[in-house]
């Protein structure tokens, strides 16, 4: 029986016990009266609660200490309930289709909506490999004289809130960091254990003086990574920009077919409840997804950050149809779209607005007035008589292609106009008594025939990025977002992409729309790097978290080209020329140590004695069979037979190298395979003191 499982039995036998013991909680059969007990915990009933809080272990289960009191935990408490009371499942939901739900009510019966699915209530850690989504084990195969691994889809493991609150606890700890080395323009990777805190940068953004300035990219289980920022972070960020695996079943979300659906559900609400508290008041998160799961996102997304907080949905066009997509034009409508939800942390929070470089001529604008005589003329006509444009030119959407029109417009942007309803009613009345005339009235405003004439140079605004100006004819961005180029990224960053790169242009303009300069970015789904390269470009600190190798097209390589002068990308547009610096960490694995012991092993003996090792201080493989290993394999002939380096092997394939990180609390210990410099970094980054 799991360990989890025989606490909550001690937990729930304690309880029951306790209950069985007062007479309004117990049936003539002595069965307990579980909806008497759960209105009791609604109410606050002290015939439950005083009983509750004499028992020390229940009561730090179930009671938060606030001040000098403790408050009751009364829906964790009815749900251990519902738990411990059905076969001791991992989730409340387990075998229920997925569906909307509020509490244990249908949708049809309450007004608000939440999403309802298997192991909601879980912790999915969540590796990303393709391996995680599979059980392997070994089996001898006569052909190749050797063994080989056999691949099973397997059920994902998750651990549950309520009944392994300690294993929670131990999971969310701060982790140590290891290989802890900073990158700088113009020299070589240098192990470091100093954090840079610049006081009076801090003071200007509005953080304590001793938060951390340094550029940081994160190696290791993004989970853990956001609990391991929470005490130097948060309140901090002011945006979280995340492009997660869209469960597509071709990206690196790969679970067990049954719970893949919940299974993806789980791994983003883990995630977006901790990023929730890293968001500053006036932070906004950023997610880009699929219409795979985008309405079920939309729904989670509610939830934990509150419906109220909703933005809007972007639709951006990021693909065309062509190619092998219009195969299936007669069995669906092609997909060119993907989606960008955005919620605020504080309904109050003011949006930037953002403005698209208009190609279009408006030919709404279709005025010219003198404006020292106010005499008007249509436009087309100004511009043929002062030979601007020959008798050939129309004023038609495709205008502005015509060099000498647009330059002409640009420079009579004051003088150029469109008409609009929009005018004071005074303003109406004597411009319609002054028929035919232009008559100027307000701070420099001008009317005819009862009209209001609107000037070019509304229309020409800021279509650059945050700090680098670019002044043109442009319209406001609004909800779809159809003019980035999403087929040739190959190149920026000088790094290539599996499942393909996000452009540099759209993080910058998303980077523009919800930060200024100095603001702090997250990415913790960072792949190969894109948001914390135009992060950097434009003079934004930012946090990158990435559990996957992507090798020479990982995002260090990428920043290293970045500080040393990429060129692709946004760079022409920011004028980028390289510098700074960034600080390359990883969150410390205990399980390094394991792989040592093996690698020292003489002998099979050997390898089955550090194996009993393994089992009860390290963490092997979840979907790992290892009875079947201790009991079957080893004990084979054929595997006996084989070479020591390849028994090794086999044994260091049951080693998880992706979990059972080392808390900070145990970076002093023995066995933790930390070295000094991560030691001093780890205390560095968390401000422990001598001593603590």
């Amino acid at each position: 029986m799991p360990e989890k499982t025989i606490k909550t039995n001690a937990l729930y036998s304690k309880i029951e016990d306790l209950l069985k013991s007062i007479p309004d909680f117990v049936t003539e059969e002595n069965e307990l009266r579980y909806n008497k007990i759960k209105e009791a915990a609604e109410n606050g009933n002290p015939v439950l609660i005083e009983p509750l809080l004499k028992d020390s272990k229940i009561k730090a289960a179930f009671f938060t200490p606030v001040l000098d009191s403790f408050v009751f935990k009364t829906k964790d408490f009815k749900e251990f309930l519902d738990y411990s009371s059905s076969n001791n499942s991992y989730s409340q939901y387990l075998g229920k289709k997925i569906g909307l739900y509020c509490g244990d009510s249908a949708l049809v019966d309450r007004n608000e909506v939440v999403l309802n699915f298997p192991f909601k209530d879980c912790v999915l850690e969540g590796g990303q490999k393709k391996e995680d989504g599979i059980d392997k084990y070994f089996k001898y195969d006569e052909k190749k004289k050797d063994y080989v691994e056999i691949k099973d889809k397997r059920r994902e493991v998750f651990f549950n809130e309520t009944l392994a609150k300690d294993e929670i606890d131990n999971l969310f700890e701060p982790k140590a960091f290891c290989n802890v080395k900073r990158y700088e323009s113009g020299k070589k990777p240098a192990e470091t254990s100093h954090f840079n805190r610049d006081a009076e940068l801090n003071r200007k953004r509005g953080l304590s003086e001793d938060t951390i300035t340094d550029n940081l990219i994160i190696k290791g289980n993004n989970l853990l990574a956001l609990h391991s920022l929470k005490k130097e972070f948060e309140g901090k960020i002011k945006l979280i920009y995340i492009d997660p695996p869209y469960n597509t079943g071709s990206d690196s979300f790969v679970y067990n077919d049954k719970f893949n659906h919940s299974a993806w559900l789980t791994f983003m609400k883990n995630r977006l409840e901790i990023a929730r508290y890293l968001l500053r008041d006036d932070g906004f998160i950023v997610i880009h997804c699929d219409f795979i799961e985008d309405a079920y996102l939309k729904v989670l997304l509610d939830e934990v950050f509150y419906n109220k907080n909703y933005v809007n949905t972007i639709s951006i066009r990021d693909s065309h149809p062509s190619g092998l997509k219009l195969s299936a034009k007669e069995k669906t409508i092609i997909k060119t779209k993907s989606s960008i939800l955005i919620y605020k942390r504080n309904p109050e929070t003011e949006i930037k607005p953002i403005y698209q470089q208009r190609v279009e001529w408006d030919t709404h604008f279709n005025s010219f007035v003198d404006l020292k005589t106010l005499e008007k003329y249509p436009l087309i006509e100004y511009l043929r008589n002062n030979k601007i444009v020959d008798d050939t030119f129309t004023l038609n959407e495709y205008s502005l292609q015509n060099n000498m029109f647009k330059e002409f417009v640009f420079q009579h942007k004051n003088e150029i106009f469109q008409s609009t309803k929009e005018i004071p009613e005074d303003a109406r009345i004597e411009s319609l008594h002054k028929k035919d005339v232009v008559i100027k009235y307000g701070n420099g405003e001008y009317a005819f025939n009862g009209r209001r004439l609107s000037p070019l140079s509304k229309s020409i605004v800021n279509v650059g990025f945050d700090g680098f100006e670019k002044y043109d004819f442009g319209k406001l961005l609004c909800d779809f977002w159809d003019d980035i180029d999403f087929n040739n990224t190959q190149s920026e960053g000088d790094v290539a992409f599996p499942s393909g790169k996000k452009p540099e242009k759209l993080l910058a303009r998303i980077i523009t729309m919800f930060s200024s300069e100095n603001d702090i970015i997250l990415d913790y789904h960072l792949g190969s790097g894109t948001t914390a390269a135009v992060a950097h470009k434009m003079n934004r600190q930012y946090i990158g978290i990435e559990q996957l190798d992507y090798g020479e097209n990982d995002s260090v390589v990428r920043l290293r080209n970045v500080i040393n002068g990429d060129t692709t990308g946004i760079s022409k547009t920011v004028n980028w020329k390289g510098g700074g610096s960034f600080v390359y960490m990883e969150l410390a694995e205990k399980n390094e140590k394991a792989m040592r012991l093996i690698s020292a092993c003489k002998d099979l003996r050997e390898l089955e004695e550090v194996f009993k090792i393994l089992c009860v201080k390290y963490f092997l493989h979840y979907n790992v069979r290892v009875n079947d290993f201790i009991n079957k394999t080893c004990k084979e002939e054929e595997f006996k037979k084989l070479s020591l380096k390849r028994q090794k092997e086999i044994f260091m394939k049951m080693i998880d190298l992706n979990q059972l990180y080392v808390n900070v609390s145990d970076r002093n210990d023995k066995d933790s395979g930390l070295t000094k410099n991560d030691v001093a970094a780890t205390e560095d980054f968390y401000r422990i003191k001598d001593g603590e």
